[in-house]
């Protein structure tokens, strides 16, 4: 059973930085496309980041690029999300999830983390 378990959020001051985790476990993370999704209060999930595999090419969403890098470490089967200058825009529930396709869009991963909450304060 494939199993995604996210870590790392919090409360953060306007500015700050955050690193989330994501363990991928019952799945080779190696042969997984991986991404992170967030879900802001009464709105829909949005595409954050993606990583791809085997050489780790990626794609952001504008409005954190620049801010935000996602990496992997296959032999500690993660995949994190470094959030740099964080705004409280960036308020929501974040989500990792996992695929086999290089896609941005959430119905193409098969795989969904629990999230974790991250708050931005003003």
């Amino acid at each position: 059973q494939v199993q995604l378990v996210e870590s790392g959020g919090g409360l953060v001051q306007t500015g700050g930085s955050l690193r989330l985790s994501c363990v991928v476990s019952g799945r080779t993370l190696s042969s997984s496309v991986v991404g992170w999704f967030r879900q802001p209060a009464d709105r829909e999930r949005e595409f954050v980041a993606v990583i791809d595999r085997p050489f780790g090419r990626t794609e952001y969403i504008e409005s954190v690029k620049g801010r935000f890098t996602i990496s992997r470490e296959n032999a500690k089967a993660s995949v994190y999300l470094t959030m740099n200058n964080l705004k409280p825009e960036d308020t929501a529930v974040y989500y990792c999830a996992a695929g086999t396709q290089f896609k941005t869009t959430a119905a193409e991963f098969d795989y969904w983390g629990q999230g974790t909450q991250v708050t931005v304060s003003s």
